[in-house]
């Protein structure tokens, strides 16, 4: 019965997507074609999840979904959304660092961050400020599409002067809007008092579709939403970065780490490490250590049926992925994300290529948080046809976390050798690069079930329990564990109970200031009738 009801849903949402599409094209592309940028429409005509995201935004009511379709298309026409380049923007605006992509949010959510105090209002610039938001929103689609961000306004050291309205009622309908279903929190950070009026105003322009994202946070309340490891120092934070230009600062991927320390892949050294390995590969022993090294030139098909031990030994604990993306280079497995365990056993995943194309690829992995993971191999070559299987591993007692990224690069290559391996990467161009991102996802363990001790037994004896229904699990939350989930539950009960109590002082205020007034209107209606 749930399986007739979710395919009755899905055939239901089909329809809508159809409805939409035909109404559009109807009643809005037949005599106004010139109002929107043509890529747009035709991606509207192909792309299910562009319809369906304007939809779920207007709660599947098509008239309303129509609407915003419009809006959103000749606002990019516009604002010439699909040509919007790093060229096309004011360098001065990138080397202000008023707006920017960098960290990541308890939930994984990109950060992008508006330092308020850095904004000064000008009706002259206000177009291209514009664009540059643009900039930064397509950017983030383009790069990782379905992925919503939390956007943080850093209001500290700001005042009424960095306050403008237009702008900000521009930033709220990009996610209203033009970008639906990108918004997963607008967190606004140590907010003065005196701007409570304007931010009054701003929630009535969110909307009921968009009012629950808005957070109002003090400095301590925002780590509720994001880990210290990905806050400024002045928000109470140990993120060390600080913003530069050039390069753009959303590029968090970096070279992982090998068992010897970092690899330094972009260098000539990565060349003469190749050269070194080249010269055991003659041997079978030469063989089997290149196959755990971090090159291997000669990439072996992959069959799970084999009873291959090296393999196995390789991939043993590793978790096996069940999706694949079907890219233009590569079939990469998992999909979307890597999963890891809580426990000491879970800490490996597997990632599978497979080269698609009938010529050599050249590919190599990157993650946002190197110091934590191995990757073997983190760099190499895969042969038409041929399939590697790539274990990444958490070192010594790091944790997985839903922050962390990884990121699959992959050309191809005019049978060039593998010592010129680093060079192809200095020299090939990036649009000939394919790109695909993996999430980190962790898996919580189950947890054994209590054993009930039988009356008079010994708890230890195995003639006493039954294990039947017992689920064979080796991972038991060590103590220190439990302290610190208890702590943390302390922690937020703590913060939660200073919320109810600033609140608490805050209304005795307004009582307070309401019987003032009252007094004085007293006062003063008293005084005009003795006159």
């Amino acid at each position: 019965m749930a399986e007739v009801e979710q395919h009755q849903g899905d055939q239901g949402i089909e329809d809508k997507i159809e409805q939409t599409r035909e109404r559009f094209k109807n009643e809005f592309i037949k005599d106004s074609s010139h109002k929107y940028d043509q890529r747009d429409v035709d991606r509207l005509q192909k792309d299910n999840s562009m319809v369906e995201g304007y939809l779920m935004w207007r709660l599947y009511v098509v008239d309303d979904a129509l609407k915003m379709i419009d809006e959103s298309l000749q606002w990019r026409k516009e604002y010439g959304v699909n040509d919007v380049s790093e060229s096309s923007i004011p360098r001065w605006m990138f080397e202000t660092g008023a707006v920017f992509l960098h960290g990541f949010d308890k939930e994984g959510n990109k950060l992008f961050w508006f330092k308020v105090k850095l904004h000064v209002k000008d009706a002259k610039t206000i177009i291209d400020k514009k664009k540059y938001v643009a900039f930064w929103l397509e950017r983030n689609v383009k790069k990782e599409p379905g992925m919503p961000l939390t956007v943080i306004f850093d209001m500290s050291e700001s005042g009424l002067a960095n306050i403008d309205m237009d702008f900000v009622k521009y930033v709220v309908n990009c996610f209203k809007v033009y970008y639906p279903k990108l918004l997963s929190k607008m967190i606004i950070v140590e907010m003065p008092w005196i701007m409570n009026a304007a931010w009054k105003i701003v929630k009535t322009w969110l909307g009921p579709e968009a009012i629950s994202k808005l957070k109002f946070a003090s400095r301590s309340e925002l780590q509720s939403y994001i880990d210290p490891e990905y806050l400024p120092p002045h928000m109470g934070g140990m993120d060390p970065f600080k913003y530069s230009y050039p390069p753009l600062p959303d590029d968090d991927f970096q070279t992982p780490m090998s068992d010897n320390g970092p690899i330094v892949s972009e260098d000539e050294s990565e060349s003469k490490e190749i050269e070194s390995k080249e010269s055991v590969l003659d041997s079978k022993d030469g063989l089997e250590s290149s196959f755990n090294s971090e090159v291997a030139t000669k990439p072996k098909k992959v069959n799970f049926l084999e009873d291959n031990e090296k393999g196995e030994s390789r991939i043993k604990g590793a978790r096996k992925p069940l999706t694949t993306f079907k890219g233009t280079l590569l079939d990469i497995s998992p999909a979307d994300e890597l999963s890891f365990g809580c426990g000491d056993t879970e800490k490996k995943s597997l990632i599978i290529l497979s080269n698609v194309t009938k010529n050599p690829l050249a590919f190599k992995v990157r993650t946002t948080a190197p110091e934590k993971y191995r990757v073997k191999p983190s760099s190499s070559t895969c042969e038409p046809g041929a399939s590697i299987e790539i274990v990444v591993s958490l070192h010594g007692g790091s944790q997985a976390s839903p922050q962390d990224r990884f990121l699959v690069m992959a050309a191809e290559m005019d049978n060039v050798g593998a010592q010129e391996l680093a060079q192809f990467w200095k020299e090939v161009q990036k649009t000939k690069i394919m790109e695909h991102r993996l999430r980190c996802h962790v898996v919580e363990s189950i947890k054994p079930a209590v054993i009930p001790q039988r009356d008079g037994g010994d708890l230890g004896s195995s003639k006493d329990i039954n294990t039947a229904h017992v689920p064979q699990i080796g991972y038991q939350a060590p103590n220190d564990t439990l302290l610190m989930r208890l702590t943390a539950s302390n922690c937020r009960l703590e913060q939660s109970l200073n919320m109810c109590m600033r609140v608490q002082k805050i209304l005795v205020c307004l009582v307070l200031i309401l019987l003032v007034l009252n007094l004085y209107c007293i006062r003063l209606l008293t005084t005009q009738q003795l006159s």
